[in-house]
């Protein structure tokens, strides 16, 4: 249900004939609620353990930048749930592959949990309710960071909201090269 929230709040930022590179798509939720997108929209998870197909999109296996096919362009970029596992450490890197495949004038959409929800998930682990959360792959990140993340002059804020009653975060940037 969450995920889902998170899909359909986000998807409002993307356009039908967009290509999208889904960054963390699971299971290709987001083509699946919300597709078609433009051909040859591409999904990568380091999760997924063999490539699908969802509504005509291929989800493959693999980290960003390294999983998305040399030359490959897109509209939009998503990263729902994702920007806070990236490591600081791998910051360049990951704005170096969106500066490959993201074209001029694209854009960004990104949803971070607020710190909140880290202390929420926590208790509901104590007590069992919940499992496989990898909450120590969180490493401190902090909202403001999606600015460090997505510097300007390269990116520019074009909105940032809060929903999910405050626990969750929108961010979409434009991007120029």
């Amino acid at each position: 249900m969450l995920q889902n929230w998170r899909i359909r709040v986000a998807s409002k930022h993307l356009k039908k004939d967009d290509l999208v590179l889904d960054v963390g798509c699971a299971n290709g939720a987001m083509f699946s609620l919300c597709g078609p997108f433009g051909e040859g929209s591409l999904g990568v998870d380091p999760d997924l353990d063999a490539p699908l197909t969802v509504k005509g999109h291929s989800c493959v296996p693999g980290r960003f930048p390294a999983a998305v096919p040399f030359g490959a362009m897109f509209d939009a970029v998503s990263l729902l749930a994702v920007a806070e596992h990236i490591p600081y450490s791998e910051y360049t890197t990951f704005q170096e592959g969106l500066s490959r495949c993201l074209r001029p004038g694209g854009r960004v959409v990104v949803t971070v949990p607020s710190p909140f929800v880290d202390c929420i998930l926590w208790v509901l682990m104590k007590l069992k309710l919940i499992h496989g959360m990898a909450l120590e792959e969180h490493h401190g990140f902090k909202v403001r960071d999606v600015y460090r993340l997505f510097p300007s002059p390269h990116f520019s804020l074009v909105v940032h909201r809060k929903f999910m009653l405050g626990l969750n975060n929108l961010f979409v940037f434009s991007y120029r090269s």
